[in-house]
């Protein structure tokens, strides 16, 4: 399954006088760090919710705080696949000090992908084959591409219909 590590310096205000990490942080960590590797494997989110009118939103997280983390420390977030639904990815993280290695959190989130429909509500939709693909690929360089275009997604939609007899 898919695998995906950043490093990330904590920021002021991240932490108290102890090295306790504020609950959103730790979520924001795990966030960008997903998001991240979207965009790696041609899926940039801003890009799906621009063309596509898709994306994936929280559907459940649990993260436990372990040990500290202070201001400029470099921690090295991890996000596991550990499943793929239908509609749903769930993903295991890990927090680690990136120079001592000691935990600092650990959780696991639900994702589930999304149509943003015209009045601004959702409706879950199936992970498009492509996507599922590029998830279980990574770590090959053939799924990759530049970030600044279209999604992979629109790519395909407009090959599909290019291809479609009139």
């Amino acid at each position: 399954m898919a695998m995906y590590w950043k490093e990330i310096t904590v920021n002021w205000g991240e932490s108290d006088p102890f090295g306790l990490v504020y609950y959103p942080r730790i979520v924001a960590w795990f966030n960008d760090t997903e998001h991240e590797l979207f965009r790696i494997i041609g899926y940039p989110i801003e890009q799906m919710i621009k063309n596509d009118r898709t994306t994936f939103v929280m559907g459940e997280i649990h993260f436990r705080f372990i040990g500290p983390a202070a201001y400029g420390d470099r921690i090295l977030t991890t996000i596991t696949l550990a499943e793929i639904g239908v509609h749903t990815l769930h993903w295991n993280c890990v927090a680690k000090n990136a120079v001592t290695g000691a935990p600092v959190s650990e959780g696991r989130a639900t994702r589930v992908y999304a149509r943003i429909n015209e009045d601004g509500s959702l409706s879950s939709e199936a992970i498009p084959a492509a996507m599922k693909d590029a998830l279980q690929e990574l770590g090959n360089l053939k799924h990759l591409h530049t970030n600044s275009g279209a999604t992979k997604l629109s790519a395909r939609r407009t090959t599909e219909k290019a291809r479609r007899p009139t």
